[in-house]
């Protein structure tokens, strides 16, 4: 645009030009054949600049047949531009203009063309901006139905996008998460029919073991007794947890928590008993993070931490949070750390295993932390053995984006003694 400019411009001053040169060397051929002297201020009037045709002044020089130069126009300093024509009688007509005014007038166009470029590009920009964020909600949206379908909530609630491509998905995702509905209730229904035919007899034959035991004068017989007694109460137990399994209303229920909201509670719930331990006990402050995390468990699994930092650490017990190493926005990192000798490079790493303690404790506590916090899709890790920090690694929704806008209604919970959020 910029090249063709120039030329348009060239070829309008040239034609210009060339157009005030015919119209000059016609009034001097007149005035040659009617014998009329020629003079300067005949010229003057081809010399004002033309408003419509933005060409400026010209200097006009014409020679007549006997030699005599008249002129008229402003002095041109350097370069000049130029267009002459000869009459029929033999004077000569040149009207030039400065090289200068000629490049001016080309630069002009090209930085009117550049403005328009940047203008163009900027709004471009604005659009793509705005293309991007109308299909990241949805999108979004979608990803928070499929994490809560893959954490056990088969029932998520589905809104249109007007995307015409995400809501087929939508679309095709409801009705997988239907099926899972049907064939997840028909389970639970057959464990739960499995699990009260077997707790009858299992019970009848608990008291029938126990009064055998009592009865008996056999110790031989008394001692199978009571070991078959004990492995009848490890199957009721067993039976008991697919029962409680089977009347659960939901399966996982993985939705976006406000990390603020998490530490709040547990602010309030740790920060008397730290206090009462002469413990300081300090919360960063999150910002606006949310995460995908199930209610209650993360609060468990901070609740964990804390009290292993309470009964083995030592010093400033330091809650904070930061992104993922890697700077994305699909990471968020909850850190745990004191001032305390930290972990063993024996025990460091079988920490996460169950049983293992380092003789305080059951060893059961970061077993099911662990546990929580992969169920949700993150992970628990030892990020550092002395002095010991643990980090929990969730995914996290990109700060750009409002979650109470592009999650599912009702996704926001607030943990603790708090409403929630609609």
């Amino acid at each position: 645009m910029s090249i063709f400019g120039v030329l348009m411009v060239r070829e309008s001053i040239d034609q210009n030009m060339r157009l005030r040169t015919q119209s000059v060397s016609r009034a001097v051929e007149t005035r040659i054949a009617f014998e009329t002297p020629l003079d300067d201020e005949m010229l003057e009037r081809w010399v004002v600049v033309d408003d419509e045709s933005g060409i400026p002044a010209v200097r006009i020089t014409v020679t007549d047949v006997d030699g005599t130069v008249f002129s008229a126009g402003p002095e041109i300093d350097g370069n000049t531009y130029s267009v002459s024509q000869n009459t029929p009688s033999g004077a000569q007509v040149e009207i030039a203009i400065a090289a200068s005014s000629l490049f001016w007038r080309g630069a002009q166009v090209v930085m009117l063309v550049l403005a328009a470029s940047v203008i163009a590009f900027g709004v471009a920009a604005l659009v793509a901006v705005w293309s991007a964020r109308r299909l990241a909600a949805p999108l979004i949206y979608l990803a928070a139905s499929a994490e809560q379908i893959g954490s056990g909530q088969v029932r998520p609630r589905m809104e249109t996008s007007g995307v015409e491509e995400i809501d087929l998905v939508a679309a095709e995702l409801s009705r997988t998460s239907d099926r899972l509905a049907g064939r997840i209730a028909a389970e639970r229904q057959f464990a739960a029919n499995v699990s009260h035919q077997l707790r009858t007899p299992l019970t009848a034959l608990s008291m029938r073991l126990e009064e055998i035991q009592m009865l008996s004068e056999d110790e031989e017989v008394r001692e199978e007794a009571r070991i078959s007694l004990d492995q009848v109460e490890r199957l009721v137990h067993v039976v008991d947890d697919l029962l409680k399994s089977a009347r659960k209303a939901d399966g996982g229920t993985t939705e976006a928590l406000h990390v603020a909201d998490v530490f709040a509670q547990q602010q309030e719930e740790w920060g008397p008993t730290f206090k009462r331990a002469r413990r300081p006990l300090t919360f960063g402050d999150p910002g606006a993070a949310a995460v995908l995390a199930t209610p209650g468990a993360l609060a468990q699994v901070l609740s964990t931490l804390l009290e292993n930092s309470l009964k083995y650490g030592a010093g400033t017990t330091e809650v904070r949070v930061r992104p993922t190493r890697d700077g994305s926005e699909t990471g968020v990192v909850i850190e745990v750390a004191d001032d305390g000798p930290g972990v063993s490079d024996e025990l460091a790493p079988k920490i996460f295993d169950r049983h293992v303690t380092s003789g305080k404790g059951t060893g059961l506590g970061l077993g099911l932390a662990r546990t929580l916090v992969t169920a949700d899709g993150g992970r628990l890790e030892l990020a550092q053995r002395r002095p010991p920090i643990f980090a929990i690694f969730l995914n996290a929704v990109p700060p750009r984006l409002d979650p109470d806008v592009v999650l599912p209604p009702g996704a926001l919970v607030v943990v603790g003694r708090r409403r929630r959020r609609r």
